[in-house]
């Protein structure tokens, strides 16, 4: 698997979403649902989205350079966020606002049964394009809920589409039971308000995703779980006395920046320390293979003692 994400689940989402986006807009084009118009705006939106995806990935893997000598992992998090971002404009105000625009100018549905057979294909297709996300998410995260593992996740190439999918669904779900309504009731109003509450849900998945995204944007640092075992790594070696500031930094969904500073016995020469210094970077990139960066900075002891505790960094 690639360093800086997982193409599989972006190529069998955008896969799915383009046939389900044509298959939408041919059936709101035949209907006249206002429901399934903005389901297929969702799912144009959402194969957009994936093609922005695999461009992040792509550039994400270019190899580090003088300019930008940690490489260019953050840069599938930049392209995440245009994503969340394209996910609340388009997906979601659009839906609201042909929402709107359909309860002050109502028109009946036609051929109802077009907009249902479309919207229980593409609910299979979705569900499909979901399990493919969440298989890869529970197999990074087996032993966590799956909302424990989408926050804890550092990839977007998976809990973006997993997001992504999961919205999808839920908005499937709504067009069925407004589409639904407005046919058992002979009322538009119904449709025209499914349309507004899927926009709703993509708006919500839409800050969700921003602020997740962001966070990685602007330098979050590996899980505690992370930190905590790098440290006892730190402490387990007979030759460091303390390490008091211990900094992390995803570079990338496996890509992790460590620098540390450790005190070190003051009977070890010039050579020892340079060993042991090697055989810690060692050992903690055994450890932790996703940890690619490894600075140790070894202080005096009275400095060991007045440097900040930054272990929650």
């Amino acid at each position: 698997m690639s360093a800086h994400g997982s193409s599989t689940v972006i190529y069998a989402a955008l896969a799915g979403n383009l046939a389900i986006a044509v298959t939408k807009f041919a059936a709101a084009f035949w209907t006249g649902s206002s429901a399934m118009l903005s389901e297929g705006v969702h799912s144009l939106v959402d194969t957009a989205n994936q093609g922005l995806l695999l461009l992040g990935l792509k550039r994400a893997a270019r190899p580090a350079s003088v300019r930008h000598p940690f490489g260019h992992g953050i840069e599938i998090y930049f392209w995440a966020f245009v994503v969340a971002m394209l996910i609340f404009a388009l997906g979601g105000a659009v839906s609201i606002y042909e929402g709107i625009h359909k309860l002050a100018d109502p028109h009946p549905m036609e051929d109802a049964w077009v907009a249902f057979a479309t919207l229980i294909i593409s609910m299979v297709i979705e569900a499909l394009s979901f399990r493919v996300a969440y298989r890869e998410l529970r197999s990074a995260y087996p032993d966590i809920s799956p909302w424990q593992a989408i926050r804890r996740s550092k990839d977007p190439s998976v809990f973006a589409v997993l997001c992504e999918d999961a919205a999808a669904l839920a908005g499937l779900a709504i067009a069925l039971v407004c589409v639904g309504a407005a046919y058992a009731f002979d009322a538009p109003a119904f449709d025209a308000a499914g349309s507004i509450a899927i926009g709703l849900v993509l708006v919500l998945v839409a800050i969700f995703l921003s602020r997740e995204t962001l966070s990685l944007i602007t330098g979050e640092a590996a899980s505690p779980q992370t930190r905590e075992e790098v440290r006892r790594i730190l402490l387990a070696d007979p030759r460091v006395a303390a390490a008091p500031e211990l900094l992390t930094m995803h570079l990338g969904p496996r890509e992790i920046l460590l620098a540390a500073s450790i005190d070190i016995r003051d009977d070890l020469d010039g050579a020892a320390v340079e060993q042991t210094a090697r055989d810690l970077a060692a050992r903690i990139e055994a450890a932790h293979p996703e940890i690619t960066r490894v600075f140790l900075r070894p202080i005096p002891l009275r400095d060991a003692a007045l440097a900040p505790e930054a272990g929650a960094a």
